[in-house]
């Protein structure tokens, strides 16, 4: 299961993974009087590169870690004892890359209490007689893919001694929660809900930023936010049976440890604290938080991390709690209670030495100052500037947690494009109807005659395998699939053909026509690409809007996005294939691909933030990046997620960018076309509507109050903050170059 998003989220994802982050709180406007062009050169620098070094820092992390994961030194039990157990311990131990790590043990009773206090993996259960049965136990509710890995691994050398192989679950994950993804999307929002808010008080609330009044407050929120988290994982998604008490606990002091910590950050650097937070608590954390992929496949200072990070001790202590009857969480929680006593100390040394003051944060000491509710909006009064701060940060936190674990909780395939293919049309449409009533509802099976055009039909993604039935009566039956479109899909079809093949008496032979590459072994890379690009065109917006809103036309601002989108593709093809190599060859399109991504993407936000402003990023985010990471197929199967997805598929950004990416190192550009004009028409509309917004905003300026024609309104009047409605028009300055005036506060 990849992270959803990005941040979150995304992870999410997610990628996730799915940690999509949080619109940045950069100051919205400079103080009252001109800015010289030096200084706001400056601050477009600034401007610029904070959505670079988010982008980059999540991707970085996220592709350099998750493009070729490979087991390194997981510990597994084998359970016996003599000659053949140690040959066993032997053999294990000199696989090539050294993948495992095993131990010996005496009972089966031991080797289950290892596998339930999570110190091993996995456990090999051998005859004791030499021959006959052995027994593989996992524990999916410990991490579905390291299950899944434990079992590969040692299944070869069961086979290697004729062993028969018994595959046995100490801990279950529950049927709401089949993705085993419960506990990274929850702590995916108790990150989000320690982080976030900082952002908004920072720029509209600052007198609220000082110990006396942030720790009740932060108390406060910990506990609404941690039960809104308990509420959609449990009885609106379904993914979480009770343990309300356990997740309020957890998510208290998660959500303490980070706020407090941010809270900290804050005060060193203001809101370039979103960085800090960012890198920590969702670049750093998903990698190394063991909830998405096996902690053993991550490089070892991420195993470091581990032990050390908010988000792993969060997923960790749920999954004892809600797993593992308890075993081990309190271990888990310790790093949260060192978070939140470190920071509260040091955020207290910082205010009796320095004071209150937040680094470029308003100099304000009460609500009566007047202040935007959201950074570049308009001025907003008491109520409007508690209620943003409250409903932007709750917003981003349903969404992520919400829409991710809806879609993703309990995978369920169903319409899996299949041919049966027979040398005799009635042979194959046999063996389809024999088929259709106990896989009907998984299958969407077709018949064919040619092993040929099938293979085609795979390679053009318009199905997903071909079962080829043996043309002689002793012979075996082939299953052609592409893991390159879809791993998750490919075990799936495997699943069910295999289990077809047994019943009918017949070998299979397994054929991968369009195999992953060594340079993405999870077929993640696509979707990282795709997540990229939409979220460096996304986040430039929002950006903008939160420090630059005297950038009003299309005029001023479109040249810029233009540069930015050919400048990020050609950071990002570097970043993913010369410094990472997990992306290689295909330079000049996936370039150009990923720069018209980007635009398009960058004016669609646009047409949302200068209208709505920076509350607009919420929906933007909903619908570019949360909905597009399942309808993409990029993580798990579009088969596999509930149907609105696979509408969704032919019509949001995010799947085009993800098949744009796919085809090119895998299917010879097929598709591409299709995928570019989806692209192409949310551009289009992007900038038809950019244009009806700047009438919009004209005809604005002239009923504004104290406006005189030809005198050059401020930029101040562009669009609204957190709820809507004008901008007052506070004053204007000269204009220099090509920019609006800068309004004065």
């Amino acid at each position: 299961m990849e992270p959803s998003t990005t941040a979150p989220s995304a992870g999410g994802p997610p990628p996730g993974g799915s940690g999509s982050p949080a619109a940045p709180g950069i100051p919205g406007r400079p103080g009252p009087g001109e800015e010289d062009r030096k200084t706001r050169i400056g601050r477009y620098v600034a401007l610029f590169a904070m959505p670079f070094l988010m982008v980059t820092m999540m991707y970085a992390t996220y592709v350099g870690t998750m493009h070729a994961p490979a087991p390194k030194d997981m510990p597994v039990a084998v359970v016996g004892s003599g000659q053949t157990a140690e040959k066993v311990v032997s053999a294990l131990d000199s696989l090539p890359g050294g993948p495992l790590e095993p131990r010996l043990v005496a009972t089966t009773d031991e080797a289950l209490d290892l596998l339930k206090d999570r110190e091993v993996s996995g456990a090999f259960e051998i005859p004791a007689s030499g021959r006959g049965e052995a027994v593989i136990h996992t524990a999916s509710a410990g991490g579905a893919s390291q299950a899944s890995t434990v079992q590969q691994l040692l299944a070869p050398v069961a086979a290697e001694n004729q062993w028969q192989i018994t595959a046995k679950d100490a801990a279950p994950l529950p049927d709401g929660d089949m993705s085993g993804t419960a506990v990274l999307f929850a702590g995916m929002g108790m990150m989000l809900a320690g982080y976030v808010p900082l952002s908004v008080l920072t720029m509209s609330l600052p007198f609220l930023l000082t110990l006396r009044r942030f720790v009740p407050l932060l108390i406060g929120w910990a506990a609404v936010t941690s039960t809104v988290i308990w509420t959609i994982l449990g009885p609106v998604v379904g993914a979480v049976d009770g343990h309300y008490l356990q997740f309020l606990g957890v998510g208290m002091l998660t959500v303490g440890a980070v706020g407090m910590t941010q809270m900290f950050f804050t005060k060193l650097v203001g809101p370039l604290a979103v960085l800090f937070g960012m890198l920590l608590w969702v670049v750093f954390g998903m990698p190394a938080s063991n909830l998405a992929l096996s902690l053993h496949s991550m490089p070892g200072f991420f195993q470091f991390l581990h032990g050390v990070l908010p988000l792993p001790a969060a997923g960790e202590s749920l999954r004892s709690l809600l797993y593992f009857d308890d075993r081990g969480a309190g271990g888990y929680l310790i790093p949260l209670v060192v978070w939140i006593v470190v920071a509260f100390v040091l955020a207290l040394l910082k205010e009796r030495r320095s004071g209150t003051a937040i680094p470029a944060a308003p100099p304000v000491t009460d609500v009566s100052t007047p202040l935007p509710a959201l950074a570049g909006g308009p001025v907003r009064s008491p109520k409007v500037r508690y209620f943003a701060a409250i409903a932007f940060p709750l917003a981003i936190l349903v969404g992520v947690v919400g829409s991710m674990s809806a879609s993703m909780h309990q995978p369920k395939v169903h319409d899996l494009p299949v041919v049966v293919v027979a040398a005799d049309a009635g042979q194959a449409e046999q063996m389809a109807e024999g088929l259709k009533p106990q896989l009907g509802d998984m299958l969407d099976i077709r018949t064919g005659t040619s092993v040929d055009e099938v293979k085609d039909q795979i390679l053009e993604q318009e199905v997903v395998g071909a079962y080829v039935l043996p043309a002689t009566a002793d012979g075996g039956a082939t299953l052609y699939s592409s893991s390159a479109a879809g791993a998750s899909q490919q075990m799936a079809l495997q699943a069910v053909f295999q289990q077809v093949a047994a019943d009918q008496e017949m070998p299979l032979e397994l054929t991968d026509i369009k195999p992953l590459t060594s340079d993405d072994t999870m077929g993640s890379n696509s979707m990282y690409i795709g997540m990229s690009w939409i979220m460096a065109g996304f986040l430039i917006m929002a950006v903008l809007r939160g420090g630059a809103p005297e950038l009003t036309r299309l005029r001023h601002f479109v040249v810029k996005l233009a540069g930015w989108a050919v400048g990020m593709a050609l950071w990002l093809w570097f970043l993913f294939d010369v410094l990472i190599g997990a992306v290689n060859g295909h330079a000049f399109e996936m370039i150009g691909f990923g720069a018209l991504t980007i635009f398009c993407v960058s004016l669609v936000t646009g047409v949302f933030t200068r209208t709505f402003g920076l509350a607009a990023i919420i929906p933007v985010m909903l619908v570019l990046m949360l909905a597009g990471v399942p309808a993409s197929g990029g993580g798990m199967s579009i088969y596999m997620v509930p149907d609105l997805f696979r509408t969704l598929q032919d019509v949001l950004p995010l799947p085009a960018a993800v098949d744009i990416a796919r085809s090119l190192v895998y299917f010879d550009g097929h598709g591409i076309g299709r995928n570019l004009l989806t692209i192409a028409i949310w551009g289009a509309a992007g900038l038809v509507l950019q244009f009806l917004v700047d009438l919009w905003l004209a005809h604005r300026e002239k009923k504004a109050p104290g406006t005189q024609p030809g005198s050059g309104s401020s930029g101040s009047s562009d669009t609204s903050g957190a709820t809507g409605g004008p901008a007052p028009v506070s004053g204007s300055t000269k204009e220099n170059d090509d920019l609006e005036p800068v309004p004065a506060t």
